[in-house]
């Protein structure tokens, strides 16, 4: 702080003058659109001028240039003044902000990155400071780099678990490039916020989290102006004291505003009012960055040699997974890993001990965790695979469903799905990852069944865009597949079949393993079955599915070690409905298990291979009677 110099009164009254611009352009945009929020915009004009156009280093016209500073604005309903600044900068036409929501215009009611100058998808609140944690930790540890990044939060987000979340992260690995700012403009949606204007309160909580702290009034430009000056070995935390609606008359610090544009003669009223305050319409320009990101290139990332297991050999698909993506650690050092405090489970940390310096260690935090995958992923710096008990995920949800908004690339990896899991019980076993997953736009879903398929779902996974989700399992399985198979996405494997086949058998994982055992068991009472390795559940392989089932008398049979709801069972029925003469048997986990060991959960809820001897006598037996 020794060396911050003041901004001469020029430049002090410049940033007013683009706050006030900034609150102008804000209520205009709302107002053409007939929705928004003007008066969470207006509460942050100064703190936006002050960043954009004085503190923060970046192009102008290539805002995601990667020496640029970032900046999230995690408060996403606050979009319009977020668009006012790109104006401001010049990168938008000012007469692109009237068509703000219009179903023809990129300028959504909450940022996307189809916007340039937008990283990471907001607006489910609470969600942009895991991201900038994540664009910190990447420029930090792994770019090196200059690039500083800056998050806009709202008081009222303040109130989610995930805010704090990513606070102790930034806290715990002294983000010290990073720069969150409270807009404390004490009024939430429906109600005041709950600490309404008590900022003492709010740098408390910063402070105990690691963060240097620092209460400012938020729409003093000078305080701004010397709160932004870089400190060593912390994340700052500015706490700025702001009014919702400032500058309008009548609204300002009045509820039931939020999220109301002005009426037109209001507007104009009240624009008239904030232009009178204007000294100088001359604009701003920004600092440029300095040049010191390295170049990154992620593209065709392949495993320096095929998989090298043996056939027959038992080995779990977890375990497999982290050799897999110790293995494509060598041949990009931009591939990284992060796990939630369960790497010794889902075997992240084989990459850990090849390569501790791209791990990072999110603790129990599985929500702080996708985020900061998504960060980290952001402006293509790196492939992230992130990993967890696939149950974990459930609670990631939402920023599972943001990460697909912002069109990440990112990977994760969900290990002791099922009742297969054993004698951990129900808490620990992933039953609803499919279902959720498959429910994602952008996802991917790969569910290998052995070693060698794993090992080729992490390599395909580290090249194809959107959300890819891996399901591995507890069990040690035998390998089926030699090294040199080749796999591909929605490209499912026929593992067994003659021509005398009369019930198609599609599993994944455990169960089809348990396809193979009731396969030979079938064999002795000279009953044959085809047996599908679907791969990935998400594209399916619709192809593949129908012209076997046509191959065996029309007559498909799905287990899976998953709810029966959004399962293989409901994907393969979707894919097969309308199909004449097809019928279809699903073997799924019928309701909420328990502990024991997975042989007996196996059973219990007729997904072993008795079951599937059962089942598929059962259809052919009802199909000789049907005769």
């Amino acid at each position: 702080m020794a060396d911050y110099h003041k901004p001469d009164q020029q430049t002090l009254q410049g940033l007013k003058d683009t706050a006030n611009r900034l609150r102008i352009n804000s209520i205009k945009a709302t107002t053409a659109a007939g929705s928004g929020h003007p008066t969470s915009c207006c509460s942050a004009a100064e703190v936006m001028a002050v960043l954009f156009f004085q503190t923060m280093k970046y192009k102008p016209q290539d805002p995601r240039n990667p020496n640029n500073d970032r900046f999230v604005i995690s408060k996403g309903h606050a979009a319009p003044i977020l668009y006012a600044v790109w104006a401001e900068a010049g990168f938008l036409k000012e007469s692109e902000l009237l068509n703000l929501r219009k179903l023809d215009s990129i300028l959504e009611g909450h940022p996307v990155p189809k916007q340039e100058f937008v990283d990471v998808a907001t607006g489910s609140l609470g969600q942009g400071l895991g991201a900038a944690c994540g664009m910190a930790y990447t420029g930090k540890f792994f770019d090196k780099a200059s690039y500083r990044v800056y998050c806009l939060l709202g008081d009222g987000e303040a109130s989610e678990g995930s805010v704090w979340e990513a606070m102790a992260f930034a806290g715990f690995y002294k983000l010290d490039n990073l720069v969150a700012i409270f807009d404390v403009n004490r009024l939430g949606q429906s109600d005041p916020a709950p600490l309404q204007h008590k900022v003492d309160i709010y740098q408390k909580r910063c402070e105990a989290f690691g963060w240097h702290t620092v209460i400012v009034d938020g729409h003093s430009v000078e305080e701004l102006c010397k709160a932004f000056w870089p400190v060593k070995n912390q994340p700052t935390a500015i706490i700025a004291k702001t009014y919702k609606g400032k500058g309008i008359t009548g609204v300002e610090d009045k509820e039931n505003w939020h999220g109301k544009p002005l009426p037109k003669d209001m507007a104009e009223q009240t624009i008239k009012e904030i232009e009178s305050k204007i000294n100088n319409k001359k604009k701003m320009s920004p600092t440029l960055p300095e040049e010191d990101a390295p170049l990154v290139n992620i593209k065709n990332i392949k495993m320096q040699s095929p998989p090298n297991f043996k056939l027959g050999e038992k080995i779990a698909t977890r375990k497999a997974y982290g050799l897999a993506l110790a293995k494509l650690g060598h041949a990009s050092d931009r591939v990284i890993a992060l796990d939630g405090d369960t790497k010794n489970s889902t075997f992240a940390d084989i990459f850990k001990k090849e390569h501790p310096e791209r791990y990072i260690e999110c603790y129990i935090a599985e929500q702080n965790m996708v985020s900061v995958a998504v960060g980290c992923a952001t402006r293509d710096r790196t492939v992230a695979f992130a990993s967890a008990f696939a149950t974990f995920f459930t609670r990631a949800f939402d920023q599972i469903r943001m990460a697909a908004i912002s069109e990440s690339n990112i990977n994760l990896v969900g290990s002791h799905c099922g009742v297969s899991i054993g004698e951990d019980g129900p808490s620990q076993m992933g039953l609803e990852d499919l279902c959720m997953f498959r429910a994602v736009p952008t996802a991917t879903v790969f569910y290998p069944s052995d070693a060698v398929s794993t090992e080729k779902a992490v390599e395909i996974a580290a090249n194809t865009k959107g959300i890819c989700f891996i399901r591995t399992s507890r069990p040690e399985n035998a390998v089926i597949y030699k090294g040199s198979e080749e796999f591909k996405i929605g490209q499912a494997k026929v593992v067994t079949q003659s021509k005398d086949d009369q019930v198609t058998v599609i599993g994944a994982g455990v169960t089809l393993h348990e396809a193979l055992a009731a396969a030979e068991q079938l064999k002795k009472d000279k009953i044959y079955i085809r047996i599908i390795d679907l791969f990935t559940i998400k594209p399916l392989d619709c192809k593949t599915i129908l012209e076997n089932a046509r191959a065996t008398k029309s007559r498909i049979l799905t287990v899976e070690d998953h709810y029966h709801e959004g399962g293989i069972g409901e994907a393969v029925a979707a894919a097969v409905v309308g199909e004449p003469g097809i019928t279809l048997k699903s073997l799924a986990v019928s309701h909420v298990p328990r502990s024991g060991t997975p042989a007996q959960l196996l059973k219990m809820f007729g997904i072993d291979k008795d079951s599937i001897v059962e089942a598929v006598k059962a259809a052919v037996s009802q199909a000789t009677n049907a005769k």
